[in-house]
């Protein structure tokens, strides 16, 4: 069971607006944002950040899949499902390319709905979790270039050995109480700045 989400719906048809609206809530949802088009959609959206986007693709102004592209690249990205009455290979492949976590052919019964929401819902954790996973792998890399930068300065200009030069950087850690890597920091900037 997934908690209660907080969901922008977008379609240019109010009845179908009604029926999202009405088939969410009975999911234990709360639709925050109703839009009739796809830029409407994306104001809101910027705005105040839904946890899950539900929208048509033949909209005026901007179709669906633009707007979830335009999602995508938001500060926070949301997950996007796609409601369409056609089943055409080059929507799917511009939804494919486009952030779009699920595809629904209209008419929409309520126990897809509820099925895909679950399956959006829990490969969007998976993909933050990996892409977190990823940006923290990068910046333990950068991390470790630059204490790797620091050990050389300190081994050319101290006349140190790789081993002395890491027990320098990790005392001065410890003595100013500032992590390894700010301490390298500042020893790569000040060679820098004597280049």
């Amino acid at each position: 069971m997934i908690p209660a989400l907080k969901v922008a719906v977008a379609d240019d048809e109010r009845d179908m607006r009604n029926w999202l609206e009405e088939t969410l809530s009975l999911l234990g949802h709360q639709v925050t944002i109703a839009a009739e088009t796809g830029r409407q959609l994306v104001e809101h959206c910027g705005a105040t950040p839904p946890d899950l986007v539900i929208t048509d693709i033949k909209m005026p102004d901007m179709d669906g899949i633009e707007a979830a592209n335009l999602l995508g690249h938001q500060e926070h990205p949301v997950p996007v499902i796609l409601v369409s009455a056609y089943h055409d290979d080059s929507l799917i492949e511009r939804a494919v390319n486009n952030h779009v976590l699920a595809y629904l052919v209209k008419p929409i019964k309520q126990a897809d709905l509820e099925t895909s929401i679950a399956l959006v819902m829990r490969r969007f954790q998976e993909f933050r979790a990996l892409q977190t996973q990823a940006e923290n792998l990068q910046q333990a890399l950068e991390s470790r270039k630059i204490v790797e930068r620091a050990k050389g300065i300190l081994m050319r200009r101290a006349s140190l050995s790789e081993e002395d030069a890491f027990h320098r950087l990790q005392k001065l850690s410890n003595e100013k109480n500032v992590k390894m890597v700010e301490i390298a920091r500042m020893i790569v900037t000040a060679e820098e700045a004597m280049s």
